[in-house]
């Protein structure tokens, strides 16, 4: 036999009183205490639909935005409800505490309509297409079937290409410790430099430049570093191109014995 819940007194009670006598009030002076009272009393709604959507979404859709968005459907059905047509509040408010979270999934949405249509034009054709042919049309010959140029259907490629959002709190794998690693520990930060390159170039460009006239180091970092031509050196250090050029083709000679001189040294060292 199956158990029937007991209804709790307090389910109709709203800051103590009967809720219809709030109600009643409220419909006839208003006011942001009443109001706030009944936004407390129906929020449990709110999460209960909240709840039910986020569990078939991604994890990356945080279910507090839908909630957030839930309690404005709430608010607008405390608003609208009309007490004459002896409706049950928690069956009125329950669409649009839903319609509310919906339009905010649909506002998070990053294609927009008319790129979705697109592209559902563009499978259409490559249906089409595979169908009378045979085989996999390439894009050269969908974009003749819809009749746009190729660089319009690139550009309906790349708008409805497939977008993923990750949120950087998700867990990435569990381990021993009670702390989970999470994808914003594993994430690589594509700016950061190497210290041990920095420290290389920067040891490399004290050995080249040792020994050498500033203007001689000046052409070197201009050159290689700055990567200015020579016409352009000259005009910096007030020097002709062939000069500069000549100070260039010196510099390299010199460096060159330097780092022959230098290997014999290391391979002695490594003999002993």
């Amino acid at each position: 036999m199956a158990k029937t819940r007991t209804r709790n007194p307090a389910d109709d009670l709203i800051d103590g009183r009967p809720a219809k006598e709030v109600w009643i009030q409220y419909k006839a002076e208003g006011g942001q205490y009443l109001r706030n009272c009944l936004l407390e009393r129906y929020l449990p709604l709110v999460k209960y639909n909240a709840d039910r959507v986020h569990m078939k979404l991604p994890d990356e859709v945080d279910v507090e935005d839908l909630m957030s968005a839930g309690i404005f459907g709430l608010m607008d059905a405390i608003d609208a409800f009309d007490l004459a047509r002896e409706v049950k509040f928690e069956t009125y408010c329950a669409p649009r505490i839903r319609g509310a979270i919906l339009d905010e999934l649909r506002a998070m949405d990053w294609v927009p309509r008319l790129v979705r249509s697109r592209s559902s034009k563009v499978d259409k054709a490559r249906k089409s297409l595979q169908m009378e042919m045979g085989r996999k049309p390439t894009e050269a010959e969908i974009a003749v079937k819809m009749n746009i140029t190729d660089e319009e259907f690139g550009k309906i490629r790349k708008d409805s290409g497939a977008v993923g959002v990750v949120s950087l709190s998700r867990k990435w794998f569990e381990t021993d410790s009670n702390k989970d690693v999470r994808e914003i520990d594993v994430l690589k930060d594509a700016k950061q430099s190497n210290p041990s390159n920095v420290v290389q170039k920067r040891d490399m460009k004290a050995m080249i430049t040792k020994g050498l006239s500033r203007a001689e180091r000046l052409i070197l970092i201009l050159y290689y570093y700055e990567e200015m031509t020579m016409k352009e050196i000259g005009l910096t250090l007030d020097l002709s191109e062939s000069r500069v050029s000549q100070m260039h083709s010196s510099i390299l000679a010199r460096l060159k014995a330097q780092f022959q001189h230098r290997d014999r040294e290391l391979t002695e060292v490594d003999r002993v």
